[in-house]
């Protein structure tokens, strides 16, 4: 593959950012301690000492060579998408070390990347080093001196990026007083990279400390993606596709047994059969299905060929004999990715377009159940209700094999109602605890056909907040457990690749909130219960509007994302850039429940208030805390600030953007001013504990020199609103 063959969608001009002197300073500080001096230096053209005095003449900290090699090989997301904005393609990758194959594999492959890129790559010229004229060296010596008044007196970090993986090993398996009611605890494990981890073991990052805290969380079962033609070649050996499937197959058999040694199941995401460039059609054209994604060259696959399934249902089986140690797989029929000819909702192939969606998704289910349980009986096939239609929904469900559990998600339609807005939650949800009318629906149909029964839910986090390894709010998270024991629910998938952290709000599936309350902080753990009350409260205003929020919104990123005087005209996306599109924030495209601006501004001002409220009351915690809870407090204080800075943050976007067209700096002035402590904040909470900012598919969102960045850009737009810098 050639680097122009990569995907590129609309190509916007990039992005100027005016905080620095040149384009090539923002590509050194942006990978600045990512990648290693000589490596940016390949890029832009400049030797390794070049790069060395122009980090140093912008305040920027010593070089700290110990993490490159995780950088790259655990943090490639955080590195493109630092660099989408100011790289083309052709320095990207060599600043990846990467070809034109292995990025098109991560757009593709890693969780759906290429839609949280927004689609698009925007137009970068390429970068190159050059000398500093005169008027550019006077304002790389005021950042310098920005960076120095407001970073050098900041405490030294007491850890680095990824140290958390060095952490595991020190969970207590404690016994509650009541027995767990939920036989199957399955999360995505927190520091698994998302992409081809079996080509590559070493990043999965599963030694026995990590499994042992997750026994002593309760954990039973971890899920991991795999891709069926990556695994083993069940469209033909000689497929270019499947090379290096033994590999993977013999690194997958030696994980599910070490995993088994620890009481752990391993899961397999199956989203099959994946959609294939035209290419592959030239020899299986009988197979072609009538739904394409040029920009990806991605074709169906047509599941009503009988051909199609017999491979899929042997290829299952040829896995799960290779494999026997595998606890089963979850199936996922309708998503991001092209699979089957109706996975996109509308098929246009001449075959599945004359049945009944709901016929085809029910099918590929059974077919790939068939293929499993033919070598492995006692092994669990999951269907899960992800994205299936309302419509057709009970109908699908009613058409599964009864030897297939059927997954719904629990909080799926509920509705809400924040600041006299109406909206529903889409899922992803840990303010709005479920389960919803749509999940008990589901249930019943699949009761009368005798399929048993799970919940997907987050238990730990949500794309409501992802930053943290988890949400201080246990108290919404033990409500919706009990309602799904009533429910009679016994299995759950308690994260998708958020919130898969070996502690936290895990523990409330097998502990409750008292219980840890009182083994984690001793005397001080009534103040901890009132702290979480409060934040309980505060989180339950949410304002959802669908799936809007929480895949475009701020609170992602939180104090990292940058402002701007003028409209930077892009459109948020998926998790990775909110950039400044409050209409996305507040959904204005679902016309049946956006948010207005005011209603938004003021959901986020209760929120931000009410978590700062809860701060407080943990901070004045700490002189009952015992000297052997000191570690679970820290991190509960690190996590707590994290949960007000991104709220607050967000609450200050929301009111920057509603009030820039006037340029009134007697608005703007204080609000940039608090953007810029709680930038210094974030940064502080960041230094103390590594998780922050982490999430184990999207890497960390920001690292220390994002938030310098922000200080920085919003000290431009001060000076450009009052022709000072502020104090």
């Amino acid at each position: 593959m050639k680097t122009e063959d990569l995907p590129a969608g609309s190509r916007p001009p990039a992005l100027h950012f005016e905080h620095f002197p040149t384009r090539w300073q923002a590509v050194v500080w942006r990978n600045w301690n990512l990648v290693a001096p000589e490596r940016i230096g390949e890029v832009i053209g400049a030797s390794r000492e070049e790069v060395a005095a122009a980090a140093a003449a912008l305040g920027l900290p010593p070089e700290n060579r110990a993490k490159f090699g995780e950088w790259l090989s655990s943090g490639y997301v955080t590195i493109i998408r630092r660099n989408w904005e100011l790289l083309p393609y052709s320095q990207l990758l060599r600043l990846l070390g990467w070809t034109a194959e292995q990025m098109m594999f991560a757009l593709k492959e890693d969780d759906f990347l290429w839609s949280k890129l927004g689609h698009l790559k925007p137009e970068c010229e390429e970068v190159f080093y050059r000398p500093l004229t005169k008027l550019e060296t006077q304002e790389t010596g005021e950042i310098r001196k920005l960076v120095s008044r407001h970073f050098a007196g900041m405490e030294p970090a007491a850890e680095q990026p990824f140290d958390f993986k060095r952490k595991f090993g020190r969970r207590i398996r404690r016994e509650s007083a009541n027995p767990s009611p939920f036989s199957l605890r399955m999360v995505y494990p927190y520091s698994a990279v998302y992409g081809d981890f079996l080509l590559h073991p070493e990043n999965a990052l599963f030694p026995d400390e990590v499994l042992s805290d997750y026994a002593a969380s309760g954990i039973n079962a971890f899920w991991l993606q795999g891709v069926l033609y990556q695994l083993t070649p069940w469209m033909g050996a000689d497929e270019e596709c499947s090379r290096d499937w033994e590999i993977r197959q013999e690194n997958l058999r030696t994980l599910t047994r070490r995993l088994k040694q620890h009481g752990i199941r391993l899961f397999l995401y199956m989203n099959e059969p994946r959609g294939m460039p035209e290419r592959f059609f030239q020899r299986h054209p009988e197979w072609r299905g009538g739904v394409s994604a040029p920009h990806m060259d991605c074709v169906s696959i047509c599941t009503s060929v009988p051909a199609v399934r017999d491979a899929l249902r042997n290829g299952m089986t040829d896995l799960f004999r290779n494999v026997p140690e595998l606890g089963g797989v979850f199936v996922i029929t309708m998503s991001e990715n092209l699979t089957n000819c109706c996975s996109k909702f509308e098929s246009c192939c001449p075959v599945c377009g004359k049945r009944h969606p709901a016929e085809v998704i029910a099918e590929v289910c059974n077919t790939i159940g068939e293929g499993v349980h033919r070598a492995s009986p006692e092994a669990d096939v999951i269907a899960w209700d992800w994205a299936w239609k309302e419509e057709w929904a009970v109908r699908a469900a009613e058409l599964l094999d009864p030897s297939v559990i059927l997954m719904a998600t629990s909080e799926t339609g509920l509705p809400t109602e924040c600041g006299g807005v109406k909206g529903k939650v889409l899922d992803y949800s840990i303010s709005k605890p479920g389960p919803g009318a749509r999940a008990k629906r589901l249930w019943e149909a699949a009761r009368r056909r005798g399929l048993r029964l799970a919940a997907k839910i987050q238990v730990n986090n949500s794309w409501e907040m992802s930053a943290v390894p988890y949400l201080p709010t246990p108290g919404l998270v033990e409500r919706h457990l009990a309602n799904l024991k009533k429910e009679g629910i016994t299995a759950l998938m308690a994260s998708w690749t958020l919130g898969g952290f070996p502690g936290g709000n895990l523990e409330l599936l097998v502990r409750s909130r008292n219980e840890i309350a009182a083994d984690e902080f001793g005397d001080a753990a009534p103040e901890v219960l009132r702290a979480w009350d409060r934040m309980d409260a505060a989180f339950r205003l949410f304002p959802f509007s669908s799936s809007a929020l929480i895949y475009n919104g701020p609170q992602t990123s939180g104090p990292a994302n940058l402002l701007f005087l003028k409209p930077t005209g892009r459109s948020a996306t998926m998790v990775c850039f909110p950039y400044d599109d409050l209409d996305r924030w507040r959904g204005a495209e679902h016309p049946v429940e956006p948010y207005p601006p005011e209603a938004l501004e003021e959901a986020f001002r209760e929120m931000s208030e009410g978590i700062r409220s809860g701060l407080a009351i943990l901070e004045r915690a700490a002189s009952g805390i015992p000297d052997t809870g000191g570690g679970a407090y820290a991190g509960l204080l690190a996590v707590a600030r994290t949960f007000y800075c991104h709220f607050r943050s967000s609450l200050l976007q929301i009111c920057f953007i509603r009030r820039r067209a006037k340029r009134n700096a007697a608005e703007l002035l204080p609000i940039l001013q608090e953007e810029i402590a709680l930038a210094k904040l974030q940064m502080r909470a960041l230094r103390a504990d590594s998780r922050m900012g982490y999430e184990a598919s999207n890497h960390y969102y920001y690292t220390e020199n994002d938030l310098m960045e922000k200080v920085v850009s919003c000290e431009r737009l001060i000076r450009e609103l009052t022709g000072r810098v502020s104090g």
